[in-house]
């Protein structure tokens, strides 16, 4: 079996209210936030998965990766 895990970095700031806000510059527009960090590094990872699923659906669906030799 393939891991397929990717780490991603998180941008945290907390906004005037408190509230923690992250972004991930890796994913054009990806972000939540949580008033915890925790919160928000679990709303960050469903946020990351949606992201990724929307991004695969805008590519088409992957079917895999050969090799070719030109001699």
């Amino acid at each position: 079996m393939l891991d397929m895990s990717r780490k991603f970095h998180v941008v945290i700031q907390r906004d005037e209210d408190g509230i923690y806000i992250g972004k991930v510059p890796e994913l054009k527009g990806c972000m939540s936030q949580g008033k915890t960090i925790q919160e928000l590094m679990k709303n960050m990872k469903e946020a990351i998965e949606l992201c990724l699923d929307v991004q695969q659906e805008d590519l088409g669906k992957f079917v895999g990766v050969r090799e070719i030799e030109i001699v």
